[in-house]
């Protein structure tokens, strides 16, 4: 018994995301492209070293206010960038996800993810 099936072609597979934590890798994201979003700020540029994992960063001055909801707001953009960077962000590039006060913590989530494609958008057109 033979079957004639054709497989699909694979898309590939998403990139993968490793955290920033030290303070020179989000320095050097000042030197890229902003764009502000309805709930956060998006920085972002191409490392240009030809690595190809994206870098992603996340965080909330005291403004945002206590450290309950600076934690809130840093868990709902990680979960954000969770879910849009692996499709829209590119290979080779960094980003840091900077929460806004009384705003990131309280977006209804799918604004939140809107907002981050949004703002990928922009920083990926600037030029």
């Amino acid at each position: 018994m033979g079957t004639d099936c054709q497989t699909p072609e694979a898309s590939p597979p998403p990139a993968s995301l490793r955290v920033l934590a030290r303070r020179p890798e989000f320095l050097a994201l000042n030197r890229g492209h902003r764009a502000p979003a309805g709930s956060f700020l998006l920085q972002g540029r191409d490392r240009g070293d030809g690595t190809p994992g994206i870098g992603v960063g996340f965080t909330c001055s005291k403004k945002v206010g206590n450290a309950v909801a600076r934690n809130r707001a840093k868990r709902r953009l990680r979960e954000a960038a969770r879910l849009v960077l692996p499709d829209l962000g590119r290979p080779g590039w960094d980003y840091a996800l900077i929460g806004r006060a009384g705003v990131t913590a309280d977006r209804p989530f799918e604004a939140l993810l809107d907002d981050l494609r949004r703002a990928l958008a922009k920083v990926h057109g600037a030029r």
